[in-house]
């Protein structure tokens, strides 16, 4: 792969310095309604929607930007906690990606020790009201920009639910809503200050049902079929193929119904599957292995199998072009330092941790910006982010909004993204965001190399194919 050159943004000093005025603008600009965006994001973080349900979350970010002048159609892609939001017109169209959905199982409140609000609730254990509202925040800025600068072009933010699991995003780049787009954006919450690029692995996921026969386990048990004893040899067999997987693979699993009484013969159960690896056919091959599995456990268990594809999302595409601009602009803005009052809550989070070695420093997480750097292998997590990627040019970052040392869906997430941490981490992702933005609205050669970086790294005759099919959105996914 030859090496993407950035190319330069300005060659005067007369334009130079006008751009930096500009963006010393859009800097206060954010700065002066940091606690509006600060409200927005604790209110979202209070309602802690999970995914496809996302009904309040997704209102107050709609009408935030209605009420900024932008264009909102709402229900997109057949999903109705989904919106596209639009201010502008022509090209170029900069995309920005917000995520606002919760995860189950993680209410927590804003303390430094495990505390639900609600016993079995949800919870913003990646920070997704966070992300949403930055977004929205950097959104309105260049909105701002272009409102007085008089600047050609369109800044469009998606409103992208269920990004945990459920494939939100999957479904618009289906339904095209990405086509016309000239770059787009993204971020996510941290435990750092960085716009390096990490691999994401391709990922598929489904509920397996099973059918069997209800039965008195103690007076009539051969009258029985048990669904449950088809999800444990499921489990089983799949468990024995893990040795037998490239080890980068990644399969994982719950139990989501495993009958109702222990002296009924359960007549239905289901589990819940996840595959990912870094190369998506890796993860098709698999998962061919894995139905073999389920059939072969129904067939041996007389029952009956069936599967819902609820997810399944590719593996990044890089776009070193765009990531290199994220970057200069990162650290532009720069990190941020902890107050007493903060420092002392995030101490009291690291003494909850159960890996306590090797922790962090804390202002070197958060105050310092890390040196970008484009790996190549490796990666842990997966997100519908990279369908859109394999689409349109894309580039992200991540900010330290959580305590340095946290792990991924904690509870200890929850807290830190409730908290003023969250809050001024929120806003370094919106400054750089709305930072980048300008400068593709006003470098046509930086969005024409991105491009040209687009269609190499897809390769010859690339068509965009869901790795879910042609399912209709799974809105129901988080219900129980």
């Amino acid at each position: 792969m030859r090496q993407f050159i950035l190319p330069v943004l300005c060659c005067l000093s007369s334009l130079t310095i006008a751009q930096n005025k500009d963006k010393a603008a859009l800097i206060s600009y954010l700065d002066q309604h940091t606690s509006e965006y600060d409200t927005i994001a604790k209110k979202i973080w209070g309602f802690a929607e999970v995914g496809y349900q996302e009904q309040k979350s997704s209102a107050l970010l709609q009408a935030t930007l209605e009420q900024q002048g932008f264009t909102v159609k709402a229900g997109i892609a057949g999903i109705p906690t989904a919106f596209m939001a639009s201010y502008g017109s022509g090209e170029p169209v900069i995309g920005i990606l917000a995520e606002y959905d919760a995860l189950p199982g993680l209410s927590q409140t804003e303390d430094p020790e495990q505390k639900a609000i609600i016993d079995g609730g949800a919870g913003h254990g990646c920070g997704h009201n966070l992300f949403g509202t930055a977004s929205v925040a950097a959104a309105i800025s260049i909105k701002e920009w272009l409102k007085k600068s008089g600047g050609k072009g369109t800044v469009r933010l998606y409103g992208c639910p269920a990004e945990e699991g459920g494939s939100g995003k999957v479904y618009m780049v289906r339904a095209g809503l990405f086509n016309d787009v000239s770059a787009v954006l993204h971020w996510h919450p941290g435990n750092d200050n960085s716009a390096a690029i990490f691999p994401w692995l391709s990922n598929k996921n489904a509920k397996f049902r099973f059918y069997g026969v209800a039965s008195h386990a103690a007076g009539a048990p051969e009258k029985g079929r048990s669904a449950l004893d088809a999800v444990e040899a499921m489990d089983y067999m799949v468990n024995m193929m893990r040795e037998h997987v490239p080890q980068e693979t990644r399969i994982h699993y719950v139990i989501t119904k495993g009958g109702d009484a222990p002296n009924v013969v359960p007549a239905f159960a289901e589990v819940y599957y996840y595959v990912r690896h870094p190369d998506m056919q890796v993860v098709k091959d698999i998962w061919e292995r894995m139905v073999k599995a389920a059939e072969g456990a129904a067939m041996g268990t007389g029952t009956r199998m069936d599967y819902e594809v609820i997810g399944g999302v590719y593996n990044m595409l890089p776009n070193e072009t765009l990531s290199k601009l994220m970057d200069a602009n990162l650290h532009t803005v720069g990190g941020f330092t902890y107050t007493a009052s903060e420092r002392e809550f995030a101490k009291k989070i690291q003494s909850t941790l159960i890996d306590k070695t090797h922790l962090p420093d804390l202002d070197k997480a958060t105050a310092t910006i890390q040196p970008f750097k484009m790996e190549k292998e490796g990666g842990i997590g997966s997100s519908d982010v990279a369908d859109v990627s394999w689409v349109a040019p894309t580039a992200g970052l991540s900010t330290a909004t959580f305590v340095p040392g946290s792990g991924g869906h904690s509870w200890q997430n929850v807290a830190a993204a409730g908290s003023t941490i969250g809050a001024k981490g929120m806003m370094v992702a919106a400054k750089t965001l709305a930072l980048t933005a300008y400068d593709l609205f006003n470098s046509p050669a930086s969005l024409t190399a991105a491009k040209q970086e687009l269609k190499q790294r897809q390769g010859p005759g690339f068509k965009y194919e869901a790795m879910l099919g042609n399912r209709a959105p799974a809105l129901d996914y988080r219900k129980k």
